[in-house]
């Protein structure tokens, strides 16, 4: 996972807090499935378990330079009895509500297949929490393989969260199954569902055998929806995108040459880039999170977190 604070965009003219002209490794150790929100004049991270923690937080005052909040853990628990006893908690989004509060929306293994994992929410009066889990799962399709990568995002004013069915956790069956990247409108609270979820796009014949870690952005009044294909632990991760004139689509994905955004040996501070993917746009849609191999080969090392300036022209998008 895939993630956006809950604002809508309504310039193709970004305000940069740094030029890049191609991304920068922000954090050097494990930091999987990054989100980005910024909250007064800093902005916070927060990704996949790892470091010993539920949920990993990072802070930065400028988008450049950024500190792993070592030992905080942004939802430590307890969880509720649809969580497995070891969470495995994957792809956390942050938002802030209008009342000033804020909601995390997580992946977590589930107690009835802990094989699989459903969407959760968590709200907390503090950044970086500790967040408190709703009683109840958001999305829980376990029939299709559970559900992953949640993101929210607020179009005027209605709350949305975009998510991937996971089924390809289902294909050891020898069936390679679709993973749908779904839109489920959401009440005034932001964390109860509001109608049936709409389904805006799936893997093709290019995406291999899964797309996930979908993010919303809406920038000159298209609506951008970038997602990973091919799978995490390859070199072939990348980060694309598709458009669209509403939220609920129809997309059309970005094509070569202005698609994928991001693939490996991409050029960047640290080096060639190999497996980015779980990218996140901000909150005005000029600057992304992701991650890529910490080196550069495989997952040996973890995957470290990068940050990049993009721009957007014409339904295309650019690094830098």
């Amino acid at each position: 996972m895939g993630s956006i604070t809950l604002f809508t965009f309504v310039s193709a003219a970004f305000i940069s807090g740094f030029a890049a002209a191609q991304p920068t490794r922000a954090i050097n150790s494990d930091f999987a499935d990054p989100c980005v929100i910024q909250v007064g004049d800093g902005y916070y991270a927060f990704a996949t378990a790892g470091n010993g923690v539920n949920v990993q937080v990072a802070s930065s005052s400028d988008f450049s330079t950024w500190d792993l909040l070592s030992g905080t853990d942004a939802m430590p628990g307890p969880f509720p009895s649809w969580v497995a006893s070891s969470p495995a908690i994957w792809a956390p989004d942050v938002n802030q509500r209008d009342d000033g509060t804020f909601v995390m929306y997580f992946s977590a293994a589930t107690s009835q297949d802990s094989s699989k994992h459903c969407v959760g929410a968590a709200t907390s009066s503090s950044i970086t929490g500790p967040y408190t889990p709703e009683n109840d799962p958001l999305a829980c399709p376990l029939d299709q393989g559970g559900a992953i990568d949640a993101d929210g995002y607020k179009d005027g004013d209605t709350y949305y969260v975009v998510y991937k069915i996971d089924g390809n956790s289902l294909d050891g069956d020898g069936t390679t199954h679709a993973t749908p990247i779904m839109l489920q409108g959401l009440n005034s609270d932001a964390v109860t569902p509001n109608g049936d979820a709409t389904q805006l796009l799936d893997r093709d014949s290019n995406d291999g055998p899964l797309i996930e870690a979908p993010s919303l952005a809406n920038v000159g009044g298209t609506y951008y929806l970038s997602f990973s294909s091919n799978m995490y632990n390859t070199l072939n991760y990348d980060v694309s995108y598709a458009t669209a004139s509403a939220i609920a689509g129809p997309y059309t994905k970005a094509q070569a040459p202005g698609a994928p955004l991001l693939v490996s040996g991409d050029a960047s501070d640290a080096g060639n880039l190999g497996g980015p993917g779980g990218a996140d746009f901000n909150a005005d849609g000029s600057k992304i999170v992701f991650h890529a191999f910490e080196n550069g080969q495989n997952l040996d090392n973890g995957r470290a977190m990068y940050v990049a300036d993009i721009s957007a022209s014409n339904n295309v998008l650019s690094v830098g």
